[in-house]
């Protein structure tokens, strides 16, 4: 498989100027790039450029993937809205999760890297799907980042290097509830099922979503002066100031996260107890389902012979028309046909009867191979 990369950047707060584009453009050549947005893929060379200083000087958003399974997701938000301490509570490797501040935004790093080898190619990846993952950090939910040191965790777990005695970060609530980003987010960033659902447990339920009636007397209540800065910017084509109220509104409804108090070492083994009891469960319908299938065939295996028992003779007659036919198919059905009435012998003792006759059969057609082939898989 030939090698394959992809790299899209986002502008959201603050579209991208003429000359940021030109300064961009330096980068590639074949780039899809506008006032919002930066795209190019890789089959055979690398990107110039570097993400990270992208990110400090112009993009809000980043997504990165690979055909060989490494994939980094980037956000950029507003300082004011997302506490730098807070966010590297979550960052226990800068090569994996990392948070930093670059002048007035702190950005957000989560990153998977396939040391297996074993990484099962499907769909690409989508960063509209993961976008709506910074309005959610923005307003205080903080579940992706929760998530991200998730994803660590269990990836240093595949090599034992890790520390199992670091305590969990704070826990967000709604953890059993995932957003749909969210989601795509654990998928992207290959989280295990099990260890997720050991987190959950010690997360609390999210409180009622907060209304637009609420956000419209909030935003009433906000000074004048505040309110009339807005609808400047606004009408400046800077709508950031508008998503900044929205973001504003929601943290003071979000539920704040749970003291981590498990340490790593604990959620591990607990999500490892998990898996094998799930494992069991599995196994435990496997055989049930088994059974049943085996019993069904069985049962429908007995109303076949019972068909036969009633005209043997008619049964016979049909293999030598499907034979007659010389077509592959037919003599499919022709083999099936006879290992039924071979089990029907057995069942009324009548064995030599059938192999005196199925030695006839066969030595009737012995000119054709591909049919003495099929007699003897079938074992006749």
């Amino acid at each position: 498989m030939s090698e394959y990369q992809y790299y899209e950047f986002l502008a959201i707060d603050q579209p991208l100027d003429e000359q940021q584009q030109l300064e961009l453009r330096d980068l590639s050549s074949r780039a899809d790039i506008s006032a919002t947005r930066f795209v190019n893929e890789y089959h055979w060379s690398d990107f110039r450029g570097r993400p990270r200083v992208l990110m400090e000087r112009y993009f809000d958003a980043f997504l990165y993937f690979a055909n060989w399974g490494d994939r980094q997701l980037m956000l950029r938000l507003p300082a004011g809205l997302l506490d730098l301490e807070t966010a590297q509570r979550y960052c226990v490797d800068d090569d994996l999760t990392s948070a930093w501040q670059h002048g007035d935004h702190v950005i957000l790093s989560f990153t998977y890297r396939d040391e297996s080898g074993e990484w099962e190619y499907t769909s690409d990846p989508k960063l509209g799907v993961l976008l709506p993952i910074r309005e959610e950090v923005a307003g205080g939910d903080y579940r992706a980042l929760y998530l991200a040191w998730l994803a660590t965790i269990g990836f240093y777990l595949e090599w034992e290097d890790i520390d199992a005695e670091e305590v969990e970060p704070p826990v967000p609530a709604g953890l059993s509830k995932l957003t749909g980003p969210q989601r795509a987010l654990v998928e992207f960033l290959r989280i295990d099922e099990d260890l997720l659902a050991v987190a959950a447990q010690a997360s609390a339920p999210l409180g009622a979503r907060p209304s637009d009636d609420g956000l419209a007397k909030f935003v009433e209540s906000l000074p004048q002066k505040e309110k009339d800065a807005l609808l400047v910017r606004a009408a400046t084509g800077d709508g950031s100031g508008i998503a900044d109220i929205r973001r504003r509104y929601r943290s003071l409804h979000a539920t704040a996260p749970l003291t981590g108090s498990r340490t790593v070492g604990e959620l591990l083994d607990a999500a490892s107890g998990r898996e094998a009891v799930r494992q069991q469960e599995e196994t435990r319908r496997a055989e049930e389902l088994r059974a049943r299938r085996d019993r069904e065939a069985a049962a429908a295996r007995e109303k076949r012979l019972d068909a036969l028992a009633a005209d043997e003779e008619a049964a016979w007659q049909r293999v030598d028309e499907l034979i007659a036919t010389k077509n592959q198919r037919e003599y499919d059905a022709a083999v099936g046909l006879l290992i039924d009435l071979k089990a029907l012998s057995a069942r009324s003792g009548d064995e030599p009867k059938f192999a005196k006759r199925y030695e006839q059969l066969r030595n009737d057609h012995r000119r054709k191979p591909s049919l003495m082939q099929r007699f003897d898989v079938a074992g006749l």
